[in-house]
């Protein structure tokens, strides 16, 4: 199972801070040793260690939306992917 740690409204943006983030987001390598991932926008981190158990040549986190106005970070896994592939191919 993935890792995910979220810090939001951390008032306090010094390299000290984002140094602390890091290390307690590598705390969690162990919960995802396959990729890792960091967003920070502001006072607010995303942080993602992932454990790629299918497809792991893609799926990096956090996700983006296009134009980047949305960022999340998740776990999970789409037990119908190959209804939905179907459906969306036609």
């Amino acid at each position: 199972m993935c890792g995910i740690l979220a810090v939001l409204g951390c008032s306090d943006d010094s390299q000290a801070k984002r140094a602390k983030f890091l290390q307690l987001s590598r705390r969690l390598k162990h919960r995802g040793p396959d990729w890792s991932g960091i967003h920070q926008y502001g006072d607010n981190y995303l942080s993602h260690q992932r454990l790629a158990i299918i497809d792991p040549a893609s799926g990096d986190q956090p996700l983006y939306k296009e134009d980047k106005s949305i960022v999340v970070t998740v776990n999970g896994k789409i037990y119908n992917l190959e209804d939905l592939r179907k459906n969306l191919s036609s």
